[in-house]
């Protein structure tokens, strides 16, 4: 069984890592508490209560964006370093930027005129996102936060699941996370049987662990054991993937990522977060 080298994994972090990741290893798999973590996230708000920055470093703007929203969200998650405060000035600007249906945009205009993966450039800036929405609402249900925005979000969520016919590997992703954390769980394991064979039936994850390329792996739909994907993969299928997941550690001491890079700055970013996620999901899986 394939094992991963941490001491080689904080070197790595502590050479080329944002202080957002080193916090967050630190806290993970170090003596670290809560409050680094926390203070780092809080390093990439905004006075309108939103994450900007390039905290998700694929949008180098400043202006809050719901993607860098999900991702403050779930490292306080992750990390224990929930902060109210914090929460309720993103409350506060979700609610403000709402669609007329609820939820929220896959991307706010203020990403306009600065830097940003290709990609983001065929983004919706009005419609809801069933990609941010079910991240946002997702992380918010773990922590049982109650608020109207979420109410909505919540409901507008469950519409936009229960129409599936088509869609895409990062969009079920986002689906799981949701269905991972929601309360209402009955429903949520009737929303996955109706939803959850589109991940093999119209190909969005690849079962080869050695397959190249940008790939989507049974990890990325069912990170941990109690997620309701893992009854779609056989457990061999899964110890192979976690197998080379722990073998990906390149020489460096870090991971690397599958999708295009763009940007230097983006792709060291990027590596750093990668590499705490993948030893977060190991551990998750009982391999370090």
């Amino acid at each position: 069984m394939t094992s991963p080298d941490l001491a080689a994994a904080a070197q790595f972090l502590a050479a080329t890592g944002r202080v957002l990741d080193r916090r967050r290893f630190g806290r993970l798999f170090g003596p670290d508490g809560p409050g680094p973590v926390r203070d780092a996230v809080a390093a990439y708000g905004n006075l309108d209560g939103g994450f900007g920055h390039a905290l998700e470093p694929d949008g180098r703007c400043p202006g809050s964006q719901p993607l860098a929203i999900a991702l403050a969200l779930a490292t306080l998650d992750e990390a224990g370093a929930w902060d109210d405060g914090l929460v309720q000035g993103t409350l506060g600007w979700l609610e403000r930027h709402a669609p007329a249906a609820g939820g929220v945009a896959e991307a706010d205009q203020s990403i306009d005129g600065w830097p940003h993966a290709p990609w983001w450039a065929t983004m919706d800036r009005q419609l809801p996102s069933i990609i941010t929405t079910g991240l946002i609402a997702g992380t918010l249900h773990s922590r049982h936060v109650q608020h109207p925005w979420l109410g909505r979000a919540t409901e507008l969520e469950w519409s936009m699941i229960s129409e599936l016919t088509t869609t895409s590997p990062y969009q079920m992703r986002a689906v799981m996370h949701f269905l991972d954390r929601v309360p209402d769980r009955d429903r949520a394991v009737k929303a996955f049987a109706q939803c959850g064979p589109l991940i093999l039936d119209q190909g969005l994850v690849t079962l080869d662990p050695g397959a190249p390329g940008e790939i989507h792996t049974p990890l990325d739909f069912a990170p941990l054991p109690g997620s309701l994907a893992r009854s779609l993969f056989r457990p061999d299928v899964i110890e192979a993937h976690l197998s080379q997941l722990a073998a990906a550690q390149q020489g460096d001491g870090g991971w690397t990522f599958n999708w295009p890079a763009w940007s230097p700055a983006a792709a060291a970013d990027w590596r750093g977060s990668v590499t705490v996620e993948a030893l977060r999901l190991l551990r998750g899986n009982g391999r370090c």
